[in-house]
């Protein structure tokens, strides 16, 4: 079943993962709050990430650098002045877009107008009569520039305050300390920074649920490398990221690669690919791949005037390391994983189920525990929750018959229900029923924990 992102929304704040931002005043749009299923998805998604990409690879290490960066950051790598998007606002119903994406979306994607100076991109939409979207009319506002960057201020007066900015990426603030990093880590170049942390972006046209809002979280690595071997890890770290996805459970059918040819490339970059997903409205960009040159390293070396050349031990050559960046959004994966884990499953003639068939790793709950009935069961089924919250996340759940419990843990994605009933009183066994399969087997209370350990890791 393919859902609606209005279905998904509906879902995903029914089941406590995500809620809209300042809900009882009307919300803010495009500002979302995690409710607890949310939130421990997020983390066990960013927890895997950084135990594959960091914390158990040996060639990379880890970062945390601080959101508001010294506003000469922004100047060396241009986003001052060119990180900016072409606006355009319907004069009838006020809705505000993009004019690249308003010619691509007028021709299916036939047209790629990224790269077009504005008045080319003027020219087209009026030669072509492209329509607005939101109200079908034919009166635009001329394309001017929009800054995506968040601007605020800094000083402890109004009158001493100084402008700065909330970074657009968390990028900067690795190679801002790849010196640091590699003399205090003592790496030796191969080698990666990886960063988990909140980006923030002054999107034009934010939407598509949590897909693009203008604040988020990204995971990315830094990867330096010795020029002329950057293609080689290119290669690599994108079969690495695409290995990542299908260890989080992405379904092969639902992503596929883009290769930016040669004369589509940022002007940073020799080698970019994008790892598109297939969300509710089609295919569109999951992750990014990109061959970053020595770039960001040339341009921090120049305005900030220190050496950010590193000297090679074994030939004693010094040279700004080359760059590969896989770049992946948090909440976009989040969403992927939704939208490939969600499905209605006939049980029978009569019966259907919501079930989240998530990763066991991912899952935020890992076991329910359920007496059958409370009144009789309820203080065993307690001490069984405090049993298994030792060594995993479990939730105890005694509110309605016994199948609806079985199907909001469904419905969840939780791995196992752990049913306390009679013969629990009688003889400390009990039963574990399998989400997927709902299988069910008779379990001694004193092999109960080492069987879901070992269970949780197949």
């Amino acid at each position: 079943m393919k859902y609606t992102l209005d279905q998904l929304n509906a879902y995903a704040k029914r089941y406590g993962f995500i809620y809209q931002g300042s809900e009882i005043y009307g919300g803010l749009a495009n500002t979302w709050d995690y409710g607890p299923l949310g939130v421990a998805l997020k983390k066990n998604i960013k927890n895997l990430w950084w135990e594959v990409f960091v914390s158990k690879n040996p060639n990379n290490v880890g970062i945390d650098s601080s959101i508001l960066l010294n506003p000469k950051t922004w100047e060396a790598t241009g986003h001052v002045s060119g990180f900016k998007d072409p606006l355009m606002d319907c004069k009838i119903c006020k809705a505000r877009h993009r004019a690249d994406n308003l010619i691509a979306r007028a021709t299916k994607g036939a047209v790629d107008a990224d790269g077009w100076d504005y008045q080319t991109m003027q020219d087209y939409i009026t030669e072509h009569k492209i329509n607005c979207p939101n109200c079908g009319g034919f009166d635009y506002t001329p394309i001017r520039e929009f800054n995506m960057m968040f601007k605020t201020k800094q000083g402890v007066t109004t009158e001493s305050t100084s402008d700065i900015y909330l970074r657009p990426e968390t990028a900067q603030g690795i190679f801002l300390n790849f010196k640091n990093v590699q003399r205090t880590s003592r790496m030796k170049v191969p080698f990666g920074i990886g960063q988990i942390g909140k980006s923030f972006r002054n999107e034009i046209t934010p939407g598509n649920f949590i897909f693009r809002t203008r604040e988020f979280e990204q995971m990315e690595l830094e990867f330096f490398c010795k020029p002329g071997t950057e293609l080689e890890w290119f290669k690599y770290w994108k079969q690495f990221s695409l290995d990542f996805l299908t260890k989080v459970g992405l379904k092969s059918e639902s992503i596929k690669l883009y290769d930016h040819p040669e004369e589509k490339l940022s002007f940073y970059s020799n080698a970019t690919t994008d790892v598109l997903f297939n969300y509710p409205w089609g295919f569109d960009e999951l992750w990014g791949i990109a061959s970053r040159t020595d770039f960001d390293l040339r341009r921090h070396q120049e305005y900030s005037g220190h050496d950010l050349e590193y000297l090679d031990p074994q030939t004693n050559e010094s040279y700004l390391p080359f760059v590969i960046e896989p770049a992946l959004g948090v909440e976009r994966l989040l969403l992927a994983i939704i939208i490939d884990s969600l499905e209605e499953e006939q049980i029978n003639e009569n019966e259907t189920r919501t079930l989240l068939r998530i990763s066991k790793e991912l899952a935020p709950i890992k076991i329910a525990v359920l007496p059958l009935v409370k009144k009789y069961q309820g203080e065993k089924s307690k001490a069984v929750y405090q049993q298994l919250i030792e060594d995993f996340e479990v939730s105890y759940d005694d509110s309605g018959n016994i199948g609806r419990r079985y199907r909001r843990a469904d419905a969840i994605g939780t791995p196992y229900c752990v049913t306390i009933d009679q013969q629990t009183l009688e003889d400390d066994t009990v039963t574990v029923r399998e989400r997927d399969s709902m299988l069910q087997i008779r379990l001694s209370l004193t092999k109960l924990n080492e069987y879901l350990r070992l269970e949780l890791k197949k």
